[in-house]
C-alpha cells in the first residue's frame, strides 16, 4: 500500500506549480492533501479529472478560503466521515477519516497554537479531543494518521531557539508525546532513529530550504500492532509547490 500526503498550503497554487504531475508520476493508492484553502465548487479541474480516485473533500465552514483536508483512493472507502465530533475543530474542516477493510486512514490539518499560546483550542485538541477519537478507531482495527506534528532534537534544525515559539512549545509537544504513548508509533522515527536533517518544511523567509533549515512537521503515525506491517517512510524533500514537501508511507497490508 502506498500513500503520499502533502500540505499544499493553497490547493490552486499548487496545481499551478505542477503537483498533480508530481501525483500522477508517484501513482500513490491513496494520497492526501491539507491546508487546500478551496470550496468544493472550486476544486481544480486536474484535480476533478483524476477517475482512477474517489474524491472526499472537507472545507471550514466557519471561514471561506481557511484550512481544508482532503482524501483521493484508488479503492472506495466503505465510509468516510468529516470531523471528530467537535463542532469547535470540525468548523474549520481539519480531518477526514476513511474506513477500509483493514484500516482507517485519518487525515488532520493540526491546528496551530499561535504566538503565546493564544489558541488553547489547540491545545484541547492535542490531549483530549483527538486522542479520544483516534482511540475509538483503534479499538475496532489499526489507524494511520497523517500528518502530525510532534518533538525531539532530529525534528527541527534549531529546537533549542524554537522553545516558545508556536508548533515546538513545550505543552504542544506534551500533547503529541501522549497520543505516541498511548498504542502509536511515529514510522520515520521508527525506521531512522538516527538520522537528522531529515524536514518537511521550511519558511519561505531566508532561503530556509536552500540551506536546509526546516522542521519535520508532516509524517505518519500507526497504531503499534501495525509497526511489522511497516516497509518504508519517505521525506520527498525535492518536490516543490508548497513550503512544506509530500511525504510517502510505504505498508504491506
Amino acid at each position: 500500500l502506498k500513500i503520499c500526503s502533502w500540505n499544499v498550503a493553497g490547493v490552486r497554487a499548487w496545481v499551478k506549480k505542477n503537483g498533480v504531475t508530481w501525483i500522477k508520476g508517484e501513482n500513490p493508492d491513496i494520497f492526501t492533501l491539507q491546508e487546500t484553502k478551496c470550496e468544493e465548487k472550486d476544486i481544480p479541474s486536474e484535480l476533478k479529472n483524476l477517475d482512477e480516485y474517489h474524491m472526499s473533500w472537507n472545507v471550514a465552514k466557519s471561514k471561506k478560503g481557511f484550512s481544508g483536508v482532503a482524501l483521493f483512493s484508488k479503492v472506495k472507502p466503505i465510509e468516510v466521515n468529516f470531523g471528530i465530533g467537535v463542532k469547535e475543530h470540525d468548523q474549520e474542516g481539519r480531518t477526514v477519516t476513511a474506513e477500509y477493510e483493514k484500516f482507517y486512514l485519518v487525515s488532520t490539518y493540526v491546528p496551530n497554537a499561535q504566538r503565546a499560546l493564544k489558541r488553547l483550542y489547540r491545545l484541547e485538541w492535542n490531549t483530549g479531543h483527538f486522542l479520544a477519537y483516534v482511540s475509538l478507531d483503534d479499538n475496532r482495527q489499526p489507524v494511520i494518521l497523517t500528518p502530525l506534528s510532534h518533538q525531539g532534537n532530529c525534528t527541527l534544525a534549531n529546537p533549542k531557539g524554537n522553545k516558545k515559539n508556536a508548533g515546538f512549545t513545550q505543552q504542544e509537544r506534551d500533547g503529541m508525546t501522549e497520543l505516541l504513548a498511548s498504542g502509536f508509533t511515529d514510522t520515520f522515527r521508527k525506521l531512522y532513529p538516527d538520522l537528522t536533517g531529515q524536514y518537511t518544511f521550511w519558511t519561505y523567509m531566508g532561503n530556509c530550504r536552500a540551506k536546509n533549515v526546516g522542521w519535520r512537521l508532516d509524517y505518519y503515525i500507526v497504531s503499534d500492532r501495525w509497526i511489522k506491517n511497516m516497509c518504508d517512510n519517505i521525506i520527498e524533500s525535492s518536490a516543490m509547490g508548497s513550503d512544506h514537501c509530500p511525504v510517502t508511507l510505504l505498508l504491506a497490508v
